[in-house]
């Protein structure tokens, strides 16, 4: 796993949602998606709870860049 992985959450609260991968942090992965979790802010996940994806993008500059970058891949939050 790289930085600017596309990657699926498995487990959690935020389950069938799409991140970037922002930094890889010995057994942590750091993953964002624009709105819950801006750039300057990943989330904590542990490998295992997340399904890679074949594709790989340059990191956004900003967070408005990588929603739409994650738009491709279907909704970046739940709808409550």
């Amino acid at each position: 796993m790289e930085k600017g992985r596309v990657v699926k959450s498995k487990a959690g609260k935020d389950k069938e949602q799409f991140y970037i991968v922002a930094d890889i942090n010995d057994d942590r992965v750091y993953v964002c998606d624009g709105k819950l979790r801006k750039l300057k802010n990943p989330k904590p996940k542990n490998p295992k709870h997340l399904a890679v994806t074949s594709t790989v993008v340059e990191m956004p500059e900003n967070d408005r860049q990588l929603r739409t970058l994650l738009k491709n891949f279907g909704s970046t939050t739940k709808e409550d």
